[in-house]
Order: structure tokens, then C-alpha cells, then sequence
């Protein structure tokens, strides 16, 4: 009996084992996925000023919440979202109090999207507006794994808890060397604190952008959070030249410099026979500039002959302003023919307002991609129409049977009223 009962717990207890060996890789398994994961922490000022009705005829936080609801919608399955708040829950006016007003409003994590729209719709305008306690706590949100991090900053104000400096908070974030990526957006944005979340932005290598209209609200938060599920690409700092001749040498790739105001910056691609050149080039006003500006991206040879150009214009409503442009060099009948030098010239037309720094220059980036070119002459730019040569032809034979069919219709019309 006794023999039976101890062979009976040996074998329970071995398969309490066996179950445990199973369930715990099981386990380890999905802590690995999810330490991988991206993580956004989207952090929203709910300060008194976002009772303001000045975002296409509804108030701040109304445009804040739609736009948060069309974001939790579009948000990728792979991303862990959070949510996190300042200025939401204390109302007085004891100054030590308000600059503590920050809350985890719906923790980084799997995305429960109704559970997170119902937290968002309880929000309402209250109290100060805690910048920089906000962001170390929301660097403390996204604590742990080895997915990429991003802070997502909405605010219609600088912060009003100095001297604790958003800035240096963010340079603080960036020295810990954590790989956190904080981007700002500013609602109807004043000098101050454009100045302010440009710095917050510029410490981590983020972005800033001003926004007056909901739906701008929308696309760029969208962009940012599916900007975190890609994988992470590092710039490769480069210093262009004044001169083609004298310019850097690039590979495909992203690359990052500084441009003063009404520079031109040069840069040098090798080219080979049955190759397409592709580059893309975007100048940040990362401090306050006049409006109406542009951007001119050339390509051109050592011999200075222009090849194509792409450029761009500003009225003062962005920050960022973006161009591009392809190159498909045609194949060679030589064996070994050499590659082409293409010299790609990056000029602007920015000024700086009365009393702003022009230097350090504004930050630029630059994308170059060199592909396999296009393996139909079809398929290659002709006369910048393309394939749209199909549909001037279309139009043409169309215009010359409508004009005989009218021509037709006139003189038979004209016969019958002369028989009657």
C-alpha cells in the first residue's frame, strides 16, 4: 500500500515536471517577442489652455481626442502603446502641486483599443503644464527590451514648471544612451514654445512639427507611431562641400548634415551603366524663419551640365520642407565601362527672422539609393511624360475623331437647312 501511494506521488510529481518544463519555454518564448516589440508612449497636455476653440471651430483637446481615436484605430498590431497625461487631474493654484500633475493614463503595453478610447474620452482640460516631469516619466514607461522607444509630444504651450528645463531633461534622456526618440508636435504654436520643443526634439534626434488642423493632428501622430514599427536606421553624419570637385563620396544610404541659410552643400555618387541614382533631400526650420522658402535638389556632371533637378516651396506652414529626384543612367554596350560621378547639389532659400542664430546651420538629411535601373526603355522617364505618353496619345486620337465627327454634323446640318 505503502510502495503504491509513494509510486503514485513519484509519478504526479514527475508529471508536474514535465508540464512545468513545457510551460516555462513557452513562457520565455513570448517574453522574448514582446521585449523586441517598439514601444510609443503618445504624452498629451491636458492643460487648462487646451479649452481653446481655435482648431477647425473646436476646442484643442476635442481635436487632441479625435485624432488620438483615429491613431488607437490605425495603430500597428506589433507596436506597444501607451498613453500618458500632464496638467489632467489637479486644478488649483499651488504651483508645487500642478508640477507634479503627470499620470500613466493607459500603460505601455499590448493595445486594448476600445479600453484605451474609453480613457481618452474621460480627458478634460484642467490644470498646469509639467513638460519636463512628464517626459522622465514617460522615459521611465518605456524602460526595458530592445525594440525601438519613441515619445510622441503633444502641446499647446511651453512648460510652466521651470527650472526644470524640458531641454536639458531631454538632453538628459538622450546621455543615457537608451535609444529613446522623442518627436514633438505643437498646436498652434507660439516662439517660445516652438523654440522649446524644437530643442526637445533636436536633443534626441526627434522631430518637431506645428499643427493648427486636426487632420494634420491625425497624419503626423499615425506617422510617427508606424515610423516606430520600421526598423531603425542611424544617419551617417557626412559634411558636404562647397564644391562638387571637392564634395564626400556616398554610398545608398541616410545621411545627416548642417546647411546655413542660403547655402549650397555638394555631394558626390557613382553612377554605373544600367543603374538608377535616387535622392531625396529634407531641410528643417528648426528655429524661426521667414516665410516663403524653398529647396533645390540638382543632380549634375563633373562638367557641370544639369541632369534633373527636384525642388520645393514654402509659405511659413511647415517646418520641414522635402524633394527628390531619379536618375536611370542607360546600359553600356562596353563591357567595362566606368561608372558615372553624378555631383548632387543641395541649395535653399531660407532666412532667418530678425534676432535668430543662423548658426549652427539647419539640420538636412539626405536619402541615396542606387538600384538596379529599369529593365524597359518604357519604364524610363521620356521627355518627363513616362508612360504618360500613352495618355497624350489617348487624348490626341480622341481630340482628332471628336473634331471630324463636329466637322461632319456641321455640313450635314448645314445641307439640311439649305434643302429646307
Amino acid at each position: 500500500m505503502i510502495r503504491t501511494q509513494r509510486l503514485a506521488a513519484g509519478i504526479c510529481a514527475l508529471l508536474a515536471a514535465l508540464t512545468a518544463g513545457i510551460a516555462f519555454p513557452a513562457g520565455a518564448v513570448a517574453d522574448e517577442t514582446t521585449a523586441d516589440a517598439p514601444k510609443v508612449d503618445l504624452v498629451l497636455d491636458v492643460s487648462g489652455s487646451m479649452r481653446a476653440n481655435d482648431m477647425d471651430g473646436k476646442s484643442r483637446m476635442a481635436a487632441a481626442k479625435q485624432a488620438f481615436n483615429e491613431v488607437l484605430d490605425a495603430t500597428p498590431e506589433e507596436v506597444q502603446l501607451g498613453i500618458r497625461t500632464l496638467g489632467a487631474n489637479y486644478p488649483g493654484d499651488d504651483r508645487k502641486t500642478g508640477c507634479k500633475d503627470t499620470a500613466q493614463l493607459y500603460p505601455v503595453g499590448p493595445l486594448d483599443r476600445t479600453e484605451a478610447k474609453t480613457a481618452v474620452a474621460t480627458l478634460t482640460p484642467t490644470g498646469w503644464t509639467p513638460i519636463g516631469p512628464a517626459l522622465l516619466k514617460a522615459a521611465d514607461d518605456l524602460d526595458g527590451g530592445t525594440g525601438s522607444k519613441r515619445i510622441v509630444l503633444i502641446s499647446d504651450g511651453e512648460d510652466t514648471c521651470a527650472p526644470l528645463d524640458p531641454c536639458e531633461v531631454a538632453r538628459e534622456i538622450a546621455a543615457k544612451g537608451i535609444g529613446l526618440t522623442i518627436d514633438t508636435l505643437g498646436l498652434v504654436p507660439n516662439t517660445k514654445m516652438r523654440q522649446q520643443l524644437s530643442c526637445i526634439a533636436e536633443a534626441t534626434g526627434g522631430t518637431y512639427t506645428s499643427v493648427e488642423h486636426t487632420d494634420e493632428l491625425t497624419d503626423k501622430v499615425n506617422q510617427l507611431v508606424d515610423r516606430a514599427a520600421d526598423p531603425v536606421v542611424t544617419p551617417v553624419a557626412t559634411e558636404g562641400a562647397a564644391a562638387c570637385s571637392q564634395a564626400p563620396t556616398l554610398k545608398s544610404g541616410l545621411y545627416t548634415d548642417r546647411e546655413e541659410f542660403g547655402q549650397e552643400r555638394w555631394y558626390r555618387v557613382d553612377v554605373n551603366p544600367g543603374q538608377e541614382l535616387r535622392a531625396s533631400v529634407s531641410v528643417a526650420a528648426d528655429r524661426s524663419v521667414n516665410p516663403d522658402y524653398g529647396v533645390l535638389l540638382r543632380a549634375v556632371t563633373v562638367h557641370a551640365r544639369e541632369i534633373v533637378r527636384g525642388e520645393a516651396a514654402g509659405n511659413g506652414r511647415t517646418d520641414v520642407i522635402s524633394t527628390g529626384l531619379r536618375y536611370p543612367k542607360a546600359e553600356s554596350d562596353e563591357e567595362d565601362a566606368p561608372a558615372e560621378t553624378v555631383c548632387l547639389q543641395v541649395t535653399n532659400s531660407f532666412s532667418a527672422a530678425s534676432g535668430v542664430k543662423t548658426t549652427p546651420g539647419m539640420p538636412l538629411e539626405l536619402t541615396v539609393d542606387v538600384v538596379d535601373g529599369p529593365s524597359q526603355a518604357s519604364d524610363v522617364a521620356s521627355f518627363g511624360l513616362g508612360r504618360g505618353w500613352w495618355l497624350l496619345g489617348a487624348l490626341i486620337l480622341a481630340g482628332f475623331l471628336a473634331g471630324v465627327l463636329w466637322g461632319w454634323l456641321s455640313r450635314w446640318r448645314v445641307a439640311v437647312w439649305r434643302t429646307n
